[in-house]
């Protein structure tokens, strides 16, 4: 056993240069586990609450009513268990905060304390934390979704949807994806810069060009696929993948975009998204409606094949929401976000019930993020078959594709690679 003897905790920065919490965790056998909490720009309304201090320090966002909670009724409670009971220590803090969204304690707070005790436990146990998580059969890398081209919520554009990505299907392991990705990115930089469009990059470090629209992006990325050497790479080794964030522009029960005169409907927005894929090699669509419009999101799910439609603000890594769009025929794919729920446990077993229904799992960072690379090895754990975790630009995006590349030097030729059904 490895008993929680210490938590200490404290505040750092994330990537946008917002305050976040970082938990250490100690057992009595020496074992220690550090773990950064990310934060989101985009978010859904039902995510849990991410603790904030308000106020005029930090703009508000200071995160010491969370670090209090750490330090006090967390610490007590926490310390003196078993950290290797993952599940209990977990059922523990949902127990100890007493809501229905981490609001008394935050989201922040008990996700820092669940992820340093799970990383301490796999080094009490002397298991990477990819094989603590998922067992002995965890062998399977997943396929990166590198978001390329930034708009919406993540960049200061014209652009309504948030994020063009690249989806290396092609590849025969990750090593490979992830090269293939990176000649792109730099072929797409030189395509803008060519042009005279800024090469400046978003929250997650993709370009954030002022281009006229969505479908001008989509010709873009097919252009940079050309012009990296993989001429006939669309449909074949690349296919594209949008994080629309539809909720951004819905008001008044229509979506507002910027290239259409009048507001559309949900039906014309699922005709829009059949016809995108129609001249582009596109395998995803996340939130491509809003996050409270069941109805329209119904229709999406019977009336666009071929396509996997992921819940995101949909969904927010909740069960309940999941459950309610199993029933439903809402979406068939969801979006993976450790801090939109709030303990590595709660986690788990969304993505647990995900697969046990057919939906397609995705792992996901978020736009404020660290250099923590817990998803990483979650991606792994889960054996989900996707990432997403932004460009391969600025160190807290890097560093998660850098640990992938050191999981697969591990797993050596027995990894596998994306989901084992497509």
């Amino acid at each position: 056993m490895g008993i929680i003897i210490d938590l200490d905790c404290r505040m750092i920065l994330d990537s946008r240069g917002f305050p976040t919490v970082e938990v250490d965790c100690l057992l009595d056998d020496g074992a220690f586990g550090r773990a950064a909490v990310p934060s989101g720009a985009s978010t859904g309304a039902a995510e849990a609450l991410e603790l904030r201090d308000g106020g005029s320090a930090w703009g508000g966002k200071g995160v010491e009513k969370s670090l209090e909670h750490i330090r006090g009724e967390i610490s007590d409670a926490v310390v003196g268990h078993d950290a290797i009971d993952q599940a209990a220590i977990d059922r523990l803090l949902v127990e100890l905060d007493g809501t229905d969204n981490k609001a008394r304690l935050g989201a922040n707070a008990t996700l820092g304390v669940s992820m340093a005790v799970a990383r301490a436990a796999a080094e009490s146990s002397e298991l990477p934390l990819y094989r603590y998580l998922g067992g002995a059969g965890t062998l399977r890398l997943p396929i990166p979704l590198l978001n390329v081209v930034n708009g919406g919520a993540h960049a200061n554009n014209s652009l309504d949807f948030q994020e063009f990505m690249l989806a290396p299907c092609g590849a025969p392991d990750f090593p490979t994806a992830l090269r293939m990705g990176v000649e792109v990115y730099h072929a797409l930089k030189r395509r803008l810069a060519d042009r005279g469009l800024t090469v400046a990059v978003g929250d997650e470090g993709g370009f954030a060009p002022d281009l006229p629209g969505d479908e001008a992006v989509l010709e873009e990325l097919a252009a940079a696929v050309d012009d990296a050497g993989y001429g006939s790479g669309c449909g074949k080794e690349f296919a594209f993948a949008l994080d629309v964030a539809a909720s951004e522009f819905h008001r008044e029960g229509a979506y507002h975009l910027s290239t259409e005169p009048e507001p559309l409907s949900a039906e014309q927005m699922t005709a829009r998204y059949a016809e995108l894929a129609k001249k582009f090699p596109i395998t995803s669509i996340e939130d491509g409606l809003a996050e409270d419009d069941w109805a329209g999101w119904q229709h999406l799910t019977r009336s666009l094949d071929g396509v996997r439609l992921i819940g995101d603000d949909l969904l927010v890594t909740q069960t309940s929401r999941l459950r309610r769009a199993i029933d439903e025929g809402a979406a068939d794919a969801i979006l993976i976000k450790l801090n939109q729920v709030g303990t590595v446990s709660e986690t788990l077993e969304a993505c647990r019930l995900a697969a046990d229904h057919g939906f397609r799992v995705v792992i996901s960072h978020r736009s404020g993020e660290t250099e923590d690379d817990f998803i990483a090895d979650l991606a792994v754990a889960t054996g989900c078959g996707w990432i997403k975790t932004g460009a391969p630009c600025r160190s807290e995006r890097n560093a998660k594709y850098n640990r992938l590349l050191r999981i697969a030097d591990q797993l050596g030729g027995d990894a596998g690679f994306g989901p084992l059904r497509w």
